[in-house]
């Protein structure tokens, strides 16, 4: 199953600074059909204008995965890490028992990016946060584990969930697979470009709810950058 979710008809929400579209229930945002998506209970498409950002506010009790698609986004919080990602790299909070922190566009151009939010298995433990720039490269044609609770995936950040977040460039007519299985939850966006999954198209930033296919198979109509979580 295969549920297409056109960018145009999210919900979301324009502070001037800020222009956020609303894969999921969010905010003052509300749709009783989409508060989650088996772990994944946030998925927001953010645009940050240039010297603009979210500042200090907390979290417990999530995690909490940045994709950035453009520009780059500072980090800052109150377990002294600091950080800057930049687009094609990703962070990872686990807010545990609760963390404060910013997020700032500190550059001159408008900074893009996924904020995805995915429901740990368990309450409480200690909060941490990490990033790393993946080789783009290494994500040609195929997907890349980008971050990652599930005991195989060694080379990935840690996130406290039964579950997956992947990355994945693909030129225009190439195609690659995603091996989900039955009984799990997927959600998949393109960053950029237009895509073809097991016969359902979608354009670039258009939502993709999965559920009970075995294998996914991922074409690229146009070059396209492609983000997917494994949501158990």
């Amino acid at each position: 199953m295969i549920e297409l979710r056109p960018f145009g008809r999210l919900g979301g929400g324009n502070h001037g600074w800020l222009e956020s579209k609303f894969h999921f229930s969010f905010a003052n945002y509300h749709d009783d059909e989409r508060m989650h998506w088996g772990r994944l209970r946030v998925w927001n498409d953010d645009e940050i204008a240039a010297g603009s950002g979210f500042p200090t506010h907390p979290h417990a009790n999530m995690e909490i995965i940045t994709y950035v698609t453009q520009g780059a986004i500072t980090h800052k919080d109150s377990l002294g890490n600091t950080g800057r990602t930049e687009a094609g790299d990703v962070q990872v909070m686990s807010a545990g028992t609760g963390i404060q922190h910013s997020e700032y566009n500190l550059e001159k151009e408008t900074t893009k990016l996924f904020q995805i939010w995915i429901l740990p298995d368990r309450r409480g433990g200690t909060p941490s946060w990490g990033a790393r720039p993946f080789p783009k490269d290494a994500r040609a044609g195929q997907f890349v584990t980008l971050a990652s609770g599930l005991a195989n995936d060694t080379d990935a950040l840690p996130i406290r969930s039964d579950a997956r977040v992947a990355g994945a460039t693909l030129k225009a007519g190439e195609t690659t697979e995603y091996k989900l299985g039955a009984g799990r939850y997927a959600y998949l966006v393109a960053a950029r470009g237009s895509i073809e999954v097991n016969g359902v198209h979608a354009s670039a930033r258009d939502g993709m709810a999965i559920a009970d296919e075995d294998v996914l198979r991922v074409t690229a109509i146009d070059d396209a950058e492609i983000v997917l979580v494994d949501a158990g």
